[in-house]
């Protein structure tokens, strides 16, 4: 493992600028390979900018969310993801418990994946992530046609940011840039479109728009309004603040990367916290990047050691993905 000691506390996220991990500059991509690496291990969370995605993309993204969620309820509902075998679709209001213990979240989602034919053994499996979306039809006012365009187009750029990503994953870990090429080739990779309602002035102790936890996955790519209200955990146990920033994307790292790099990296905690209390709504869409269902979740080479010891079992990666999925919408999903 590179030498690097983190700092003690860390009040603010570093902006990565990965515009040089195109064009196969090796210097370049070593470079931010580095910056990655150090915020990987201070909180597993970082910005970056420069990243290639359009912006007119970004901003489409945002009004066909805003368009989606001013659905009436009664349509919205007809899409909710009990409906789906593969469990993506409409999350209603309050349907999700992120920190066990805590009312419900205070958010309304929409979860989508690549579209699939329909005799895919994944989806026909009934694999969560792997198709089996359900899109609105037209209604007045919204184009369902439009909304799907949008979606998957939006999706693409993200995978192959997310692509972009792993490689540089891989460099920050002394790996091969292709490292995790062979887990990602059928990726468990889902969008969810979020909206946060203005926080209520009554809400009941500790009810958030998104309550403390960490993601379960790879990799997350979060694309964030300007309401602002994430806030991390740095290693002091603080709160700190991850404002938007124009033009760039929040990364942060998965539970599976933790239990990669046996806790090298960190997989850390976070909320959401809609502070505008009148008339004010947030919209957020975090991408996850997971690796195959069926991948093997292990120690990677130059983690472990002699003072160091694997503290991690392998496992599936769905496996551990369904586990959460369980836990936090009080269900039994195989």
């Amino acid at each position: 493992m590179l030498i690097y000691t983190p700092p003690a506390t860390v009040r603010a996220l570093p902006v990565i600028d990965i515009s040089g991990s195109t064009g196969g500059d090796v210097a370049a991509i070593d470079a931010i390979a580095w910056e990655i690496h150090k915020a990987c291990r201070d909180t597993g969370f970082f910005y970056i900018s420069n990243h290639g995605v359009p912006a007119d993309l970004i901003d489409s993204q945002f009004l066909w969310a805003r368009r989606f969620f001013a659905l009436p309820a009664d349509v919205k509902a007809g899409l909710e993801m009990k409906r789906s075998r593969s469990l993506v679709g409409y999350e209603p209001l309050a349907g999700q418990v992120l920190d066990a213990g805590s009312p419900p979240d205070l958010k309304e989602g929409y979860y989508y994946t690549a579209d699939l034919p329909d005799d895919d053994a994944y989806l026909r499996a009934g694999i969560r992530g792997y198709g089996g979306n359900l899109w609105p039809g037209e209604a007045a006012g919204f184009s369902g046609a439009g909304f799907r365009r949008q979606m998957l187009a939006y999706f693409d750029a993200l995978r192959s940011l997310g692509d972009r990503l792993l490689m540089l994953l891989a460099r920050s870990l002394d790996l091969p840039g292709d490292h995790f090429v062979p887990m990602f080739e059928r990726p468990n990779a889902v969008m969810r479109l979020l909206h946060y309602p203005p926080q209520p002035e009554r809400a009941r102790f500790n009810q958030l728009g998104a309550g403390a936890h960490t993601d379960w996955g790879g990799l997350t790519v979060l694309l964030q309004d300007d309401a602002g209200g994430l806030e991390v955990q740095n290693a002091a146990g603080e709160w700190i603040a991850a404002p938007p920033l124009p033009g760039t994307f929040v990364i942060n790292l998965g539970d599976m990367v933790q239990r990669w790099t046996n806790d090298f990296y960190r997989s850390n905690m976070h909320r959401v916290l809609n502070h505008h209390s009148q008339a004010r709504d947030r919209y957020s869409v975090p991408f996850f990047y997971t690796p195959d269902h069926y991948a093997r979740i292990e120690c990677l080479p130059g983690c472990n050691g002699p003072e160091r010891p694997v503290r991690y079992s392998p496992c599936q990666a769905g496996e551990h993905m369904m586990e959460m999925f369980n836990r936090t919408y009080d269900r039994k999903v195989s």
